[in-house]
């Protein structure tokens, strides 16, 4: 197997996810700033141009960093990051799910629309006048997960799962990209320094 890696929260997810589950993959690199994975070589392999991209040794490509990480949890023994219940694996991918919706897409979209704009205006459109209502998006969901965090350990309870490694991961992300996280968000707070603390973060 082969993943097809770059800087950003998304190829950052995976491989802490590796990391924690204690996969090993070849990994080349993709350089995403100079636009690597927009030129013919990268879209032979995956033609969306995004990155992470697996590739299997039969040649089957598999995008989309939980789709990633849910087949490597299936195919690795130990425990899953997902579930090892029908109960536990609905749970995380409540999880994922709300992350995805609430705080990757609104963060991501605000920073392509403005610190990000210089890099992604020639690649996609762009809305600069959507980026503060959006960023505004992300802060009012985190401010609800951190009423939801009271007295719990992990997104999913006691059970770290990849819920975890991928809000982590967008949530540091916001940090470097004008949206840190609210420090008196003190039930978050914790949480990211208990993710903070894995070495599995520095992969």
């Amino acid at each position: 197997m082969k993943l097809y890696s770059s800087v950003g929260p998304n190829p950052q997810v995976v491989r802490t996810f590796m990391a924690e589950r204690g996969v090993t993959v070849d990994l080349v690199d993709i350089d995403l700033m100079g636009g690597e994975n927009r030129k013919d070589d990268y879209l032979k392999i995956n033609p969306a141009g995004q990155l992470p991209a697996l590739v299997l040794a039969d040649g089957t490509l598999i995008t989309e960093i939980t789709a990633i990480c849910e087949y490597l949890d299936e195919i690795s023994p130990g425990d899953s990051l997902i579930g090892n219940t029908p109960e536990e694996r609905a749970v995380t991918r409540r999880w994922m799910r709300w992350t995805d919706f609430e705080v990757i897409d609104p963060m991501t979209r605000a920073f392509r629309y403005s610190e990000g704009i210089q890099l992604f205006q020639s690649r996609m459109p762009c809305f600069p006048d959507a980026a503060p209502g959006l960023k505004e998006c992300v802060k009012e969901a985190l401010r609800w997960l951190n009423g939801q965090m009271d007295g719990k350990t992990w997104l999913a309870g006691d059970r770290f799962t990849l819920a975890d490694i991928l809000l982590f991961s967008f949530v540091a992300f916001g940090g470097q990209v004008g949206q840190p996280l609210d420090r008196d968000l003190t039930n978050l707070a914790a949480w990211y320094d208990r993710m903070a603390e894995r070495e599995s973060v520095k992969a």
